[in-house]
């Protein structure tokens, strides 16, 4: 970012230099601005259900509403929303936390916001596993840390290897990152996975976890999720266990994220929220409870319904020369590898170097929007967002199919 200001007094300060833009948001902006002058975009590149919020939610919304609840809300949450959170994380994550260890915020981005601010300095590392969601590197620089990453790989299906971890962990490492069901790669950990990366962190007191469950309920295969703080419950006091409403419930738009955590973080945690923001919209935590207390079967159905996607858009990948595509055990997104297209030329010219190329090129020649995958830290990969229509779906891998074909 340029600085404006000249001399002894720069206006701009030095982290904004750090501070870069999302590749998923910057893929969807340029699939807009590609829309806007007339062409037909279809866009894999961001990571939104396509249903509607479940009518019930809606409706305790607007109760919330001309009930009165439109005052300023706690800090870390009302007494509605954190009791119906206490509840969840006991009834799906056998997981027990007292209302002073729970906050909720700004959707998940602000826990982990908030976090890291109240918590990370120059010098801190803080281990990632690699692929990555775009923000959690980002959100590490701003405050000064380093990121550190430990690679995942398809032929693991992605999953963190307790030997990756043990690599990745310095002295001066103060955080794990954990995000599974993964974004972007879609890869998920047992018990067993979860209990060895345990092991791991047993030999080192200093690492705190930031476990990211937002995926919990996009499970597939008869797969059931284990949070870190329930596989390994000696670790809970160094344990956040971040979770919210978007992708569960389609609420993305309405921007809870919570998380139980120890005490005295939380604490620190809120007094940062109260500096920044202050509590979250009373009417979508009046939402938000409606949600997390209400019936299950709307996950499922929306599950269901995610899984022959997930099978749909594999299979046809899986039968374009050249790609490789491990099967997604959770969340919505598929992560084909595009190696054996690297070094060709496309049907419009173009050479194909990156994974990067790969992405704008097919945009270009065949409007379809992905996100490559060295953004989220591992190429030459692709990520593709199945949370769409089957239509949109079909037709988007038809194109790929076709940009595929027409490499020389």
């Amino acid at each position: 970012m340029p600085n404006e200001g000249e001399g002894a007094h720069p206006l701009f300060a030095q982290r904004m230099e750090r501070l870069g833009v999302p590749a998923t948001i910057a893929m969807a902006q340029r699939a807009r601005n590609l829309r806007a002058q007339g062409e037909k975009v279809l866009s894999l590149a961001l990571g939104e259900p396509d249903f509607a919020t479940p009518p019930a939610v809606i409706e305790a919304a607007h109760r919330a509403a001309l009930d009165g609840q439109t005052k300023y809300p706690p800090v870390d949450g009302t007494p509605a929303l954190k009791d119906a959170v206490i509840r969840k994380f006991a009834r799906e994550n056998a997981l027990d936390y007292a209302p002073a260890e729970i906050m909720v915020s700004n959707g998940g981005k602000q826990v982990i916001f908030n976090a890291f601010m109240a918590t990370v300095q120059p010098g801190d590392e803080v281990v990632i596993p690699r692929p990555y969601w775009v923000s959690y590197p980002l959100i590490v620089q701003i405050f000064g840390g380093t990121p550190v990453y430990a690679d995942c790989f398809e032929a693991d299906d992605f999953r963190l290897t307790p030997a990756a971890l043990e690599a990745a962990i310095t002295p001066r490492t103060k955080w794990l990152v954990l995000n599974f069901p993964n974004n972007p790669t879609g890869g998920t950990m047992g018990r067993d996975d979860l209990e060895a990366l345990a092991e791991v962190l047993r030999r080192h007191p200093q690492v705190h976890v930031l476990s990211d469950e937002i995926y919990e309920h996009l499970i597939y295969g008869g797969q059931r999720h284990v949070s870190f703080a329930a596989a390994a419950p000696d670790l809970k006091d160094r344990i956040l266990t971040l979770n919210g409403v978007s992708k569960a419930y389609a609420m993305t738009g309405w921007r809870v994220g919570y998380v139980g955590g120890p005490k005295a973080l939380i604490r620190a945690m809120t007094a940062i929220q109260g500096s920044a923001t202050s509590g979250i919209c009373s009417i979508s935590q009046a939402a938000a409870a409606a949600a997390l207390d209400g019936p299950a079967d709307i996950i499922a159905q929306m599950r269901a319904v995610y899984a022959r996607r997930r099978e749909l858009v594999v299979s046809t990948l899986r039968r374009i020369p050249g790609l490789t595509c491990a099967m997604p055990h959770g969340a919505f997104y598929a992560y084909p590898g595009v190696a054996g297209c690297m070094g060709r030329t496309t049907a419009g010219g173009q050479f194909l170097k990156t994974d990067e190329d790969f992405a704008i090129a097919l945009l270009a020649e065949q409007h379809v929007a992905v996100v490559h995958g060295s953004a989220f830290g591992q190429g030459p990969y692709l990520r593709l967002s199945y949370a769409t229509s089957d239509e949109i779906l079909k037709e988007s891998c038809a194109r790929i199919a076709r940009f595929v074909e027409g490499l020389s």
